[in-house]
């Protein structure tokens, strides 16, 4: 830090007699198009090829949840972006809020009993090219404030979704089925990792449910 910065900085925590710093403010996502038609052309220019070895995997190659600023961790970032009325402790800890989880549509207001899902599981990202990356570029991608990829759901219908793709499984709130489409092709696409017949044909057919 400059000697230009640390002085004001000082002044502010002795003005206040509290810690200076700020909590980091989270980056908005980028959204997913609400045309069909544009989710449509991004899926047909996504890479198709059969789903790769597992061979090397493991959670810890994609490290997370990584701290920010203030000690504030990923997860506790996404809790408070996709919450209401959220309540914090030290170091950002996440004490209540209510939440409504889109892929069953259950409301929520204890954090306990919530995940933050990748949209693209890590071992489905593996599969579809990831196993290639660097463990910071993993890193980056399992903590992505930026595209849809953190999503806070019920810690049940996260186990239920595991590492599956589309073709496999798909949010019991069909209501969420267009989002959760294209949600999934835009990380995805921001991502260059690949698709699978199946997986693309499931995409398509979840894309036909958008109005």
């Amino acid at each position: 830090m400059k000697p230009s910065r640390i002085v004001p900085a000082l002044l502010l925590v002795l003005l206040t007699g509290c810690d200076a710093l700020t909590e980091p403010a989270v980056t908005s996502s980028v959204a997913p198009s609400t045309n069909p038609a544009i989710a449509r052309q991004q899926l047909d220019e996504l890479g198709v090829s059969l789903s790769g070895s597992m061979a090397g995997y493991s959670r810890a190659r994609f490290p997370h949840w990584t701290e920010h600023e203030n000690g504030c961790s990923t997860r506790e970032l996404v809790l408070k972006r996709d919450g209401t009325d959220v309540k914090t402790g030290t170091r950002c800890k996440v004490l209540s809020g209510h939440w409504t989880s889109p892929y069953d549509n259950k409301a929520a207001s204890d954090p306990d009993t919530l995940d933050i899902d990748h949209m693209v599981p890590l071992a489905d990202a593996w599969r579809s090219g990831a196993s290639a990356w660097t463990d910071e570029q993993r890193s980056q991608f399992a903590n992505d404030l930026t595209r849809p990829q953190l999503v806070t759901v019920t810690a049940s219908v996260n186990r239920a979704k595991g590492d599956q793709d589309p073709s496999q499984w798909k949010p019991p709130n069909r209501a969420y089925w267009c989002r959760y489409a294209q949600s999934w092709i835009l990380v995805k696409r921001s991502w260059n990792l690949a698709v699978t017949l199946t997986e693309k044909a499931a995409l398509t057919e979840m894309l036909g449910t958008c109005t």
